[in-house]
């Protein structure tokens, strides 16, 4: 692995500053000159752009500020590369985060890259979903089976059909190759980065706490999510022999010609630890409205999630599942598409975003309060309600 403690951020090719490890292994960060005077803020309200050392004040992204965070790989990607650093015997806690950013170097999400790059040996064979999702079940299988009690039944085995007798192992290729295909992604379901006539698309799998045909119901959330006027990516249900199909989204944080476009979660905005409930919808309307410059487009939008989100059940609203892409020729923040639409219940039982400090049961009352404060008008608020509670009844009742 790298034996030094420093990395240069880069963003199309061109330099933004360096990342360094401190004795007390915080993260600083100062942006380049010629970054300073050119480019644009990164973070606008961490990191603002001037000639400064800048240090986190917070530790939720292991000592980094949450715009490097979002490079990094969540749940899914994590339990991959520890699992592919151990098959080529390198112990995972013997990295430290720069290491790991290294790692991801220019394969992340968002616009931004980060050098020397460390790659990771890996090959690259062809592939079907049907086997990519039997071979993320087994992993996942693998790694419930380490953690849960002996006297706990082992679900995952009983969804996919799979026991030990019959279940296959995940052999260090394809471990290899589910690491290329989706190792720098974020969230925690399983899930591959692939291009499809030229696109870039996700395409996700079911975790072991889903159901067989989870793709199935994340694609409906997307169609009744696009016709509640949620600004929403092209989405489709990819056929399967073993499901009802797997969920896909086209990716919003690339351009049509392969070009690569800054984005941000709110979590990273905010520097929230998006793994606890520490926002309220008041606040992302507060925030849409800062960083847009009150584009009024984005701000009923957002409203209009918010109001999905409570008609449609979905509570793991958490502060990554809601981003906003940075415009480098207009020079402007606006509100990505909407993603993670689909039913889920929190550990809780409760929104992890609360609506006006609702989260186990918010209704109109708690929804007009968001929307009024954020200006919208009790009249027009009144009506994007009326209209999203009848289209979600009609289109996803069967989930309610």
């Amino acid at each position: 692995m790298r034996t030094d403690k420093v990395l240069q951020v880069r963003y199309k090719k061109d330099p933004v500053g360096t990342l360094a490890m401190t004795a007390d292994r915080r993260i600083a960060f100062a942006y380049e000159d010629s970054w300073i005077e050119k480019g644009f803020s990164i973070s606008p309200f961490s990191l603002p752009l001037r000639k400064q050392v800048f240090f986190p004040s917070k530790n939720y992204f292991r000592g980094l500020f949450g715009v490097f965070a979002d490079s990094l790989p969540d749940a899914w990607g994590n339990l991959l590369l520890d699992r592919l650093l151990r098959s080529q015997g390198i112990l995972p806690d013997t990295l430290n985060v720069l290491d790991r950013l290294a790692i991801v170097g220019s394969s992340g999400m968002g616009a931004l890259t980060y050098e020397p790059e460390f790659g990771m040996e890996v090959g690259q064979t062809g592939f079907d979903l049907d086997e990519i999702a039997r071979q993320c079940a087994q992993v996942l299988k693998t790694e419930y089976r380490s953690t849960r009690p002996s006297s706990e039944p082992d679900i995952q085995s009983e969804m996919s059909g799979e026991t030990e007798e019959n279940g296959q192992g995940t052999d260090c290729a394809f471990l290899e190759e589910l690491y290329r295909l989706g190792g720098t992604s974020g969230g925690a379901r399983p899930k591959i980065l692939t291009e499809i006539n030229g696109e870039d698309w996700i395409i996700k799998f079911s975790a072991h706490i889903d159901g067989p045909d989870v793709g199935r119901m994340e694609y409906d959330y997307s169609l009744c999510a696009r016709e509640c006027g949620i600004d929403m990516p092209q989405t489709h249900l990819f056929p399967s022999a073993r499901c009802a199909g797997y969920f896909g989204a086209k990716r919003f944080d690339r351009t049509d010609d392969g070009g690569r476009i800054h984005m941000l979660t709110a979590a990273a905005l905010l520097e929230l630890d998006f793994e606890q409930p520490s926002l309220d919808y008041h606040g992302l309307m507060k925030l849409t409205k800062i960083l847009t410059r009150d584009h009024p487009a984005d701000v009923e939008n957002m409203f209009r999630r918010m109001c999905f989100n409570v008609f449609a059940h979905n509570r793991d609203d958490h502060s990554k599942n809601f981003s906003f892409l940075y415009d480098d020729v207009k020079r402007e923040w606006r509100l990505s598409p909407a993603y993670d639409l689909t039913y889920s219940s929190t550990y809780y039982g409760e929104h992890t975003t609360t609506v006006d400090g609702e989260g186990a049961r918010p209704g109109r009352k708690q929804l007009l309060a968001v929307g009024e404060g954020a200006g919208l008008g009790k009249k027009r608020c009144g009506q994007i309600i009326d209209e999203i509670e009848e289209i979600v009844g009609e289109m996803l009742g069967k989930y309610l």
